[in-house]
């Protein structure tokens, strides 16, 4: 029996089989291969009532197709049943079901691979194989074309996609490094260009087109991206709910703090402007510390080195910076800025001048006739020229790593080599506040509409010419008039838009909206205040504002920022600040040449338009396949589905078009082998071969089948079948054959297969029955002899157990002595802590002591040889400080678990140390053994003073921290002992003889456990180190006694009392001293 496939098809190879079953078999042709039933119910092979229930899997096989309810009904139906995918004939509609499905794991990558596309399910992954095959088979390239709004699932069925064909592809070592690069690029760029929105947590930013390249294996070799038009204005403002980029937020949460500390940034999101605005820092769906260490292992996976890795995290921290720098106005209305800290941060991480950078925030320089003319910013247009810097590096930025991207993608050894393209786009987008982001968005939908309607309408007319079958033409609403509107020359919204940009004189967003309703304000798709619209239309429109008949239904957009960020210009001052910046992407992002280039740049809308005609021209250029995505409600929930919201998007995604334009004439079509092979069984004149022509195998077969002639068409290679309910009835006759088919052909084989196996088991019967028999007589007398010996021999070594070996207890000692070893085996201690030793018999006693004190050193010796220098040393200090402390100073189990290191110092001061200390003050032959930040009390009116202790291997030495002058020094020499109190204070008394010094030192240090055993092991004092539990009785200059006093309180404090002494105020609880 011979399995083809999990989900496809069971056959049964019964060639193999006695010709007996063959006779029951017609025809000479027969292939041997007889199809049973399939496991699951495939597309069509279902009866009427799992129809009704789950719905059709293809909209052209709908009997209603000309409704929308009944259309919205069918997607209702499979979104209930978990059913997200539905074709209308080789389009893919996907309703985002806002959970895990389990449909696309290594099973279902394997289901759909070099299938048929109309044998299985409908599933993303047949789009992939199909556009995968047709490369391959046709060597055409082709391209995917994802569109959908925001929050339909877009960007998840690329990333399907992507995964099926780097699953279903060639494997090799090359091979998957390519396929890994190709993966990794999606969360880099999803970081980077991805943000939350209202509609979507993870909405992506910006347009991507990807084209994977292949050899001629059907192996990818490469890869290049393209980016659209990249959000910027979200760096700078967010609407409430919606948050910055996906960066920022997975930064601030997973990096490390010597990073965070690096880069002047805290984890509070709300400390920072540009983060703070859509108070919504954080999302349920995102574990942004989880996402950053996916981002940085993207990075190293895609050959970003740990320096570009450092420059763009500075990049993204700076722009947070940017964010915080505040402006006021002097009484000229002049700008000033608030606190320069920040303008000294985003400096300092750009490394830029950080004068030129401050400079350019509050002026602009204008040059006339040669001189140079400064004109002070007022307030307003500060922000303005603050946020622009933030826009401009974070855009320069994305484009640097899409460059990089397609760097680590770039294939440089093919020539000939096919592509696929993958398209995903940023979803029709209607929000309450439209700009001009909006506008070039909605746009880019339309020119994409254009082409789906385009290219299906065409692929169906030239199959019904080639076929020749009349064709009926079908109405469909042509958005070109839109996209004429918005792109035309020289009336198009976009070339008034530029015009009014590049005039002389002030234009303002309010000329430009007066212009477009002067000049296209009669256009029937475009409504603004002066338009022939009705009273009650213009009515629902501010006066800053304009109207657009999309082809997705009315938006209104606001022109306020229309021309500024046309123009996208950057402060000449500010501009030229980046350009000295030594920033490796900062540097390679603004180049000299910008500041003395005379030319002017294109507007961003000319730049995005060119843009799209370019991805227009590769589109067109390939054979696509489509992916509609549709989104089931706002609430983001599996188990809604708002039947308005997905009516509205079928109207404008043009479903409805598409649909009659597939049932315009016919709703099913298939070649005419693969017709007759599946009904072949219908028709006693086709089974169960046909040796004719299978056009006039179908013919006979649909006259038997008594079809009317107004339900079918004979094309030149397929059939082509006007009704549903046409179809349905044949499979439904199918269904029914198949089960009287398969009981034939089953009995037969049963029979078959019973009646041989009965007379091979008779004839091994006889022969098994013999040598059996023989067999189990001969174990058996064999292992009654063997235990009757066994036990003879257990029972007198058990009698002869206590006395010395003998030959008669050999073998219970053996057995003793093996079972005592496998227990120890397995109770053997792991640790030299553990004293556990299993119980021994009398006879093992000596070998037990010997294995014992063998284990315990082989214990030691493991132990000793895997312990590291730093970790031995560390110990030797650790057990010095017990020696020392344990039970007498209170705060001492508090050091226990924190390591002891060689500096406390600030990051200043020890700079100062290598600077000063090293060179100045140190002699050539000393060492420093350790140093830290301390706090020194005077001799006489206790008076705290903030300084660096250094102790080398010669002396002590007390600095001053600002200019690291020595205060104090102590040569070991002439140290004579070290007081602390029992207490949890951090007050330690260096005793020193009054010959050249000014008497002993009285400091205090957050470490004075870690301080004290490092300065008693320097000096050799660790027999004098007093541990008082009273005063601590201290000497000045002159020899006079002074006392210092030690008392508990809430917290730590120092003074001094009515006795003139020091009084020392130690906290119940050790915090922080170490």
């Amino acid at each position: 029996m011979e399995l083809r496939g999990t989900k496809a098809p069971m056959y049964v190879n019964i060639l193999k089989l006695d010709t007996f079953l063959c006779k029951h078999l017609k025809g000479d042709s027969f292939n041997g291969l007889w199809p049973l039933a399939r496991n699951w119910k495939e597309k069509m092979d279902v009866g009427l009532p799992s129809r009704d229930r789950t719905g059709v899997p293809d909209f052209v096989l709908l009997e209603d197709y000309k409704s929308t309810s009944a259309f919205v009904e069918n997607l209702k139906k499979r979104f209930t049943s978990n059913l997200i995918y539905t074709y209308i004939g080789e389009v893919l509609i996907s309703v985002n079901p806002y959970k895990q499905l389990g449909i696309y794991t290594s099973k279902y990558l394997a289901l759909y691979r070099n299938v048929n596309f109309y044998e299985l399910p409908p599933h993303v992954f047949a789009i992939a194989d199909q556009a995968y095959r047709s490369m391959r088979t046709e060597g055409r390239d082709q391209c995917v074309l994802i569109s959908g709004e925001s929050g339909a699932g877009k960007t998840e069925a690329s990333k399907k996609i992507l995964q099926y064909i780097a699953a279903n592809s060639t494997h090799s070592k090359e091979i998957e490094s390519v396929k890994t690069r190709l993966l990794n690029s999606n969360p880099i760029l999803e970081s980077f260009g991805n943000a939350k929105t209202n509609r979507n947590d993870n909405s992506s930013r910006f347009g991507k087109y990807m084209d994977i390249q292949f050899n001629y294996k059907g192996a990818p070799i490469g890869g290049q991206i393209i980016n659209f038009l990249l959000e910027k204005s979200r760096v700078c403002t967010q609407a409430r709910g919606n948050r910055n980029f996906h960066i920022f937020y997975q930064l601030l949460k997973g990096c490390d703090k010597e990073l965070l500390k690096k880069l002047k940034l805290s984890r509070d999101t709300d400390s920072f402007f540009y983060l703070n605005q859509g108070q919504c820092p954080e999302v349920e769906s995102l574990d942004d510390e989880e996402e950053y260490k996916n981002t940085r292992d993207a990075l190293n996976v895609c050959d970003f080195s740990e320096r570009e890795q450092e420059c763009l995290w500075t990049i993204v921290s700076a722009t947070l910076h940017l964010g915080n720098i505040g402006f006021k106005q002097d009484e000229q209305k002049h700008a000033k800025i608030k606190d320069d800290k920040h303008v000294a941060a985003v400096a300092a991480l750009l490394e830029c001048p950080e004068d030129m950078l401050r400079h350019g925030l509050v002026n602009r320089v204008i040059h006339v006739d040669g001189d140079e003319v400064v004109k002070p910013f007022n307030k307003e247009r500060a922000i303005y020229a603050r946020d622009g810097v933030a826009k401009g590096i974070y855009d320069r930025m994305f484009t640097w790593i899409v460059q990089k991207l397609n760097k680590s993608l770039t294939n440089e050894h093919e020539e000939n080599m096919s592509v696929i393209g993958l398209l995903d786009i940023y979803g029709f987008e209607i929000f309450e506040y439209n700009s001009f982001e909006q506008f070039c968005i909605n746009y880019c939908n339309e020119k994409l509409q254009q082409i789906f309607i385009q290219l299906t309408l065409k692929s169906e007319q030239d199959e019904y010419m080639n076929e020749g079958i009349e064709w009926e033409p079908i109405r469909y609403f042509n958005n070109k008039v839109i996209c004429d509107l918005i792109e035309s020359k020289p009336v198009g919204i976009i070339s008034i838009m530029d015009e009014e940009c590049l005039r002389p004189g002030e234009p303002t967003d309010e000329t430009f909206l007066d212009k477009m309703s002067h000049t296209i304000g009669t256009h029937p798709h475009y409504i603004g205040h002066t338009s022939k619209a009705d009273y009650y239309t213009r009515k629902t429109m501010r006066r800053d504002q304009f109207r657009l008949l999309h082809y997705a239904g009315e938006v209104t957009y606001s022109v306020k920022g229309f021309l500024d960020k046309n123009n996208d210009q950057l402060n000449r001052t500010l501009k030229e600040a980046l350009t000295k910046s030594k920033n490796l992407i900062i540097s390679q992002c603004f180049k000299p040449e910008e500041i003395t280039s005379k030319k002017r740049p294109e507007t961003a809308a000319t730049q995005f338009k060119t843009s799209l005609a370019n991805l227009m021209e590769i589109l067109l250029d390939k054979q696509p396949s489509y992916v509609r995505c549709v989104k089931p409600n706002e609430e983001k929930s599996s188990k809604t589905f708002d039947e308005r919201l997905v009516r509205h998007q079928v109207k404008y995604l043009g479903l409805m078009e598409n649909l009659r334009v597939r049932r315009a004439g016919f709703a099913y079509r298939r070649p005419y082998k693969a017709f007759l092979a599946r009904y072949k069984c219908l028709c006693p004149s086709t089974w169960p071969s046909y040796a004719g022509v299978a056009r006039d195998g179908v013919h006979l077969l649909i006259k038997h089948l008594e079809w009317d002639e107004d339900d079918y068409r004979l094309g030149k290679t397929k059939l082509f079948i006007r009704w549903p309910k046409t179809l349905f009835a044949a499979e439904d006759a199918l269904h029914s054959k198949k089960n009287d088919l398969a009981i034939v052909i089953q009995s037969h084989i049963r029979a078959y297969i019973y009646q041989k196996r009965y007379k091979a088991m008779k004839k091994a019967q006889l022969i098994m029955a013999v040598n059996w028999r023989r067999y189990s007589a001969m174990k058996k007398l064999k292992r009654v002899k063997w235990a009757a010996k066994c036990i003879r021999q257990f029972i007198k070594g058990f009698m002869f157990r206590k006395r010395p070996p003998c030959p008669e207890n050999q073998l219970f000692v053996k057995y003793m002595r093996m079972h005592w070893l496998n227990k120890l085996r397995e109770e053997l201690p792991s640790s030299i802590m553990q004293t556990n030793w299993p119980q021994v018999p009398p006879v093992l006693e000596e070998t037990s002591k010997l294995l014992q004190n063998i284990h315990k050193r082989m214990l030691v010796r493991t132990y000793c040889l895997t312990i590291t220098p730093e970790r031995k040393w560390q110990l030797e200090q650790k057990v010095v400080a017990e020696k020392i402390f344990k039970e007498k100073k209170k705060a001492y189990s508090s050091s226990v678990p924190h390591p002891f290191v060689k500096s406390r110092l600030t990051p200043y001061l020890e700079k100062m140390k290598l600077t000063v200390f090293d060179n100045s003050v140190m002699e050539a032959d000393e060492k420093v053994q350790y140093s830290a930040a301390v706090t020194k009390y005077d001799r006489h009116g206790y008076r705290n003073r903030a300084s660096a202790m250094i102790v080398t291997d010669k002396a002590i030495y007390r600095l001053e921290p600002r200019e690291f002058k020595v205060k104090d020094k102590i040569p070991f020499c002439y140290l004579t002992g070290i007081s602390v109190s029992s207490l949890t204070d951090g007050v330690f008394v260096l005793h020193a003889q009054a010959e050249g010094n000014k008497g002993d030192l009285i400091m205090k240090t957050d470490y004075a456990i870690e301080a004290v055993t490092k300065i008693a092991m320097t000096g050799e004092l660790t027999d004098k180190v007093d541990i008082a539990n009273d005063d601590i009785i201290t000497y000045s200059t002159i020899r006079k006694k002074h006392h210092i006093e030690f008392t508990r309180g809430k917290h730590y404090a120092t003074g001094k009392n009515k006795r003139g002494n020091m009084l020392v105020i130690a906290p119940h609880i050790a915090n922080g001293f170490k």
